[in-house]
């Protein structure tokens, strides 16, 4: 697939066939985000691949900020939960980069996969507590984003068609609402 064709294709997708990602896709999924460009290369990115069968279904039932919000990414042969150590990034015009800099990575893992017909879905409403609790991860890492990784299934389920109507998946701005030239002036 052309590089924009993966770009302007790319949707996020909540239903996931029983289809098990090849460990060499998969690497090459990972591989994606270890060659992203950070802030002086500092590569404060860490990332949790989650395989386990009882693993992805505590993270389904468990992690989301509303009830089982979540649900739908126990059926997703991998979740990767994207993290960053902040004390291996740097502090810049009142931002903290390693938010950036692994949410870049993060995004080229979705592209890859896509590129590979795996779909994605961003998650940001899970409870960053519970997560941690699960998965063992430190207190001093920050959980940045999470994404379930499968093959699409044929049809979406009702429940998919309601979290995509509930996130607006299909609303973008057009290019005038969003860019300017030369000056502010939007």
């Amino acid at each position: 697939m052309d590089f924009t064709d993966v770009i302007f294709s790319r949707k996020s997708i909540r239903s996931f066939s029983k289809k098990e990602i090849p460990s060499d896709i998969l690497k090459k999924i990972l591989e994606a985000g270890r060659l992203a460009p950070s802030v002086q290369n500092k590569q404060c990115w860490r990332f949790v691949v989650v395989q386990y069968e009882e693993i992805r279904r505590k993270l389904a039932l468990k992690s989301g900020l509303i009830g089982k919000v979540n649900f739908f990414i126990k059926d997703a042969p991998a979740i990767i939960v994207a993290c960053a150590d902040p004390s291996r990034s740097v502090h810049l015009n009142t931002q903290d980069y390693y938010l950036v800099d692994t949410a870049i990575a993060f995004q080229q893992m979705m592209l890859a996969a896509w590129s590979f017909g795996i779909g994605t879905c961003w998650l940001a409403a899970f409870s960053e507590k519970k997560v941690k609790e699960i998965l063992q991860i430190p207190n001093k890492i920050r959980i940045v984003g999470m994404s379930p990784f499968g093959y699409p299934k044929e049809k979406s389920s009702l429940y998919d068609k309601a979290l995509k109507t509930f996130a607006g998946s299909k609303k973008r701005a057009p290019l005038e609402k969003i860019v300017c030239y030369d000056k502010w002036n939007l």
